[in-house]
């Protein structure tokens, strides 16, 4: 049973949490590792360096809307793809925990859970624009 009162509460707490998560995680490629240099690794991966791009964009737009409260039942869900692709091409394979070398999958497992709970859970208090019923999971 979900106590009424603070379950919106706790839909915040994850909203900013993940929202700030996310914009690290750009901040991480865009000025430790620089776009060039993620989209390098990325091709070292198999991947198209263009997805790099596409990716940082994700990720800092993602999280800005998660923080701000823009669509974040959508926005939580729509971010998943990222993680799930972190894992099939880097973090999967190097096992679970994320202490093993090249991090496992263990930290991007809970934050899909993360986000899809805050899916679940809804948009919670402050949000700007908050998820239309109709849109909805």
């Amino acid at each position: 049973m979900s106590d009424s009162r603070t379950a919106p509460y706790a839909a915040l707490v994850l909203r900013l949490v993940l929202g700030a998560l996310f914009l690290a995680h750009a901040g991480l490629k865009l000025f430790v590792f620089t776009p060039a240099g993620t989209a390098g690794f990325f091709g070292s991966l198999g991947l198209p360096g263009w997805l790099a791009y596409v990716t940082i964009a994700w990720e800092f737009v993602g999280g800005a809307a998660l923080i701000l409260g823009i669509w974040p039942r959508l926005v939580a869900i729509a971010l998943i793809p990222v993680l799930v692709g972190a894992i099939a091409t880097v973090h999967g394979p190097a096992g679970f925990f994320f202490t093993n070398p090249k991090g496992g999958w263990e930290f991007l497992g809970l934050w899909i859970a993360g986000l899809f709970a805050l899916a679940l859970i809804g948009d919670g208090p402050m949000a700007l624009k908050p998820t239309s019923a109709r849109s909805a999971i």
